[in-house]
């Protein structure tokens, strides 16, 4: 069996982009995230040798990037949540409209009402993290703004 050009063509372009590319782009990130730290230390070991008396701690500390606050990745989780379930919805509305209408292909109606039913756990799934999260880190909270407000003054 041989295979034309026509037919090789989209397995090369699916095996670029579902072999080659991911590895591209974690190694890029990799290579990325090493300069950044080497970069860091460079920074480190300069300032120390110019002033022997500095606080390394302190340096490091003001030298990393502030992850996010919880309060914002449970209000991105939120955020997330509205919008799947948003969509899930919309497309379990529109599988019921096209399926009661009729005259559209039914293995596309099913698609679209699976689809909106799993959009839709997920976006539950998202909210119920959110809510439950926001109420066991309240004060993992009101401990983290209470640092920001005395790093801030």
């Amino acid at each position: 069996m041989i295979m034309n050009s026509v037919q090789v063509m989209p397995m090369i372009v699916s095996l670029g982009v579902c072999v080659v590319l991911p590895i591209v782009i974690v190694a890029l990130s990799q290579k990325h995230k090493l300069e950044s730290e080497k970069n860091r230390k460079d920074i480190i070991l300069a300032a120390l040798e110019k002033n022997s008396n500095i606080n390394v701690e302190e340096l490091v500390r003001k030298m990393n990037k502030p992850d996010k606050l919880i309060k914002e990745k449970l209000l991105r989780k939120f955020q997330w949540g509205i919008l799947t379930s948003i969509i899930g919805v919309g497309f379990v509305v529109l599988s019921s409209i096209m399926g009661y209408a009729g005259g559209f292909i039914t293995d596309n109606i099913q698609f679209l009402g699976i689809s909106g039913a799993v959009l839709l756990a997920i976006g539950v799934a998202f909210l119920l993290t959110y809510f439950y999260g926001k109420k066991m880190l309240s004060k993992e909270m009101e401990a983290e703004e209470k640092n920001m407000q005395q790093g801030n003054l």
